[in-house]
């Protein structure tokens, strides 16, 4: 197939979904815009204080905003929106846009990073757990996922920071601006991906094993980690990308807890501090942030299906 038309079609197919993406993004931040309204507490009390006086309260409500009804304020923050605007916080008295900025590269190192370990822990023990079925070593990948699966990240964490920062002192306990820091942040965020990804790694190869070009391949002499991995592996992949694709989102919700437990200084500890202020503003801007980097995850995820399989593309 040509260059010219394979990058056209890939370009209207990108359109497309990121036009099919763009309605869940307006709910997210419609709902996030209104739970946010509804929840019992004012910003304007928290910024001023109780002992603060109606006067100044009302002048601030009405510097603010605050004073119109739910439904105009819903319509000027669109408004503001349309020109990238996302607003000024409420308890930084800076620009929302600038905020995030600031905290966004944090999130997604930790977030990567978790990918990262989830990948590398992953996949070697999805394969040996395919290729040693019933084993014991296939049970006690087993074992370590259903373990992955039952411990959550404020359960983890703090037992990771108990035995390799307290008692070791080997890693520190908190903190950001080293590898160091990256570890043990990275290990509770990706620890439940890994399970869930060697389930389905191990899965995908248990179903390619027993194809046919994988017997031609042994019967041909080819090396056993190259019919593994170069073989088996890749064309199992498709379900191993969906998911990765899918539960991206949840490590980026998954930093709420990580961040806030290691002191990290990302999107997940600001959104949850934006909440307990309720800094309008500043809790949108976090949520539609987060929102588009999901979306353009799967975007991406989607794309990567025609590199992994070339039947995607010609079809």
């Amino acid at each position: 197939m040509p260059i010219t038309p394979l990058l056209k079609r890939a370009s209207v197919q990108f359109a497309k979904r990121l036009l099919y993406a763009l309605p869940a993004v307006v709910m997210v931040v419609t709902l996030v815009f209104v739970l946010i309204h509804i929840v019992p507490g004012d910003p304007v009390e928290q910024m001023l204080g109780e002992g603060a006086r109606n006067a100044d309260g009302a002048r601030m409500r009405h510097e603010l905003g605050l004073d119109q009804p739910l439904v105009s304020q819903y319509w000027m923050y669109w408004k503001k929106l349309a020109k990238g605007d996302l607003g000024t916080s409420f308890r930084f008295n800076d620009p929302v846009a600038g905020i995030i900025l600031n905290r966004y590269p944090a999130t997604m190192e930790l977030t990567l990073a978790a990918l990262t370990i989830a990948l590398l822990l992953s996949i070697p023990a999805g394969v040996q757990s395919a290729v040693h079925r019933g084993a014991w070593l296939d049970r006690l990948f087993g074992f370590l996922s259903l373990v992955g699966l039952s411990c959550p990240n404020f359960a983890l964490g703090p037992v990771l920071v108990l035995i390799f920062a307290i008692h070791t002192g080997w890693l520190p306990v908190s903190g950001y601006g080293s590898f160091g820091h990256l570890i043990l942040p990275s290990l509770t965020l990706g620890s439940a991906l890994a399970a869930i990804l060697t389930r389905m790694v191990r899965a995908s190869v248990l179903e390619q094993l027993s194809q046919d070009y994988v017997r031609t391949a042994r019967a041909k002499g080819v090396l056993e980690r190259h019919v593994l991995y170069k073989h088996t592996l890749r064309n199992g992949l498709i379900p191993v990308v969906t998911i990765v694709g899918l539960q991206f989102g949840a490590l980026l919700a998954g930093t709420i807890v990580t961040e806030t437990i290691f002191s990290w200084p990302g999107i997940g500890r600001l959104i949850l501090q934006a909440i307990s202020s309720r800094d309008y503003p500043l809790v949108q801007g976090c949520v539609l942030v987060i929102s588009l980097t999901y979306i353009a995850v799967n975007l991406a995820t989607d794309l990567l299906y025609t590199i992994i399989d070339p039947r995607i593309r010609q079809g």
